[in-house]
């Protein structure tokens, strides 16, 4: 089969508008306070708007600075990591001409990376936890519940298994296991039991397959959460090894940060968020600034619903 349309006719990954929306950006602002000279980190980069934020805010300082006469500092920029490369590839595009080094990595492998660049302390490092919208509109990822394309759920497809793989090759137990700890689902067992019923029968290969299973296991309550999310969390969160990666950068990226110098991090569930407060309370390099987390004011709630879950803790180097 021919296809008729040409590749100016066809929009790239990298050229593509994003379509997510970074949450409680006022509030990252207010917390990390970029200025002229601040090199930050931004451990998720994701569509780039909490990046896109501080460095428009560090290069206004900067202009400001120099307005004034005063150019007694280097130039500050944001340096950003993801693992997803198709995120990446569209910063790169969208974040032309600001103060940006975008890099393919890990959050937890930002302590290295600033080590190649000789860089000995910053002055502030946010990390946005979780999915992006321009995952879950990816049909070929898995991500979303009605994806007809490979249950995937990698955030870097270059390494690891699919979650597909998973499915197919652990035992009832250990499927079960991931989906109670990682996605605090009771129903796990029964969950466990009916994939391995039906992976006798045919593979699971795509999340629609998969979110259909869970939904026949799991009453839809109220209606508000698809009885399929806490599945879906639990495997993804398997799959990228998500938490052993926050727990790591618990551990090095407060030794990364100079005197002053704030981590903020944003967490869409009590996992995370479990790890963090302790982290914050705990850690004797860090002065816990918030004791209760933040939560998303009421103007952001009605135009991003995606805010509703984000709980922000911010802690300061000593």
């Amino acid at each position: 089969m021919s296809d008729s349309s040409s590749p100016t006719d066809q929009a790239s990954p990298a050229t593509t508008q994003p379509i997510h929306v970074s949450v409680m950006p006022r509030e990252i602002i207010e917390w990390l306070r970029p200025s002229a000279g601040s090199i930050l980190l931004d451990g998720t980069l994701g569509a780039g708007g909490h990046t896109r934020l501080l460095a428009e805010a560090i290069d206004a300082a900067e202009n400001l600075a120099k307005s004034t006469g005063n150019t007694q500092f280097s130039p500050g920029y944001v340096l950003s990591s993801d693992r997803d490369e198709a995120a990446l590839a569209r910063a790169e595009v969208h974040l032309k001409g600001l103060p940006v080094k975008l890099v393919h990595a890990n959050f937890c492998e930002l302590p290295s990376v600033l080590e190649e660049l000789g860089v000995t302390g910053v002055q502030g490092c946010v990390l946005d936890l979780g999915l992006s919208s321009d995952q879950l509109a990816d049909d070929a990822r898995g991500f979303s519940f009605d994806a007809t394309g490979e249950l995937d759920l990698r955030f870097d497809t270059s390494t690891g298994d699919p979650a597909w793989k998973l499915l197919e090759k652990l035992r009832e137990e250990e499927i079960a296991n991931i989906i109670y700890q990682f996605g605090e689902e009771r129903l796990s067992r029964r969950i466990a039991r009916k994939i391995c019923e039906q992976r006798i029968i045919k593979p699971i290969r795509t999340a629609d397959e998969l979110a259909r299973i869970v939904r026949r296991c799991v009453p839809r309550g109220d209606g508000k959460i698809d009885p399929a999310t806490r599945t879906f969390q639990a495997l993804r969160i398997a799959v990228n090894g998500e938490l052993d990666a926050l727990k790591k950068a618990l551990e090095k990226i407060p030794e990364c940060l100079a005197p002053g110098g704030r981590l903020a991090i944003i967490s869409f569930h009590s996992l995370e968020d479990r790890l963090v407060k302790e982290a914050f309370r705990s850690d004797l390099r860090l002065n816990n600034l918030t004791k209760k987390p933040l939560t998303a004011l009421d103007d952001e709630l009605a135009s991003n619903p995606r805010s509703r879950s984000a709980k922000l803790r911010v802690a300061e180097r000593v």
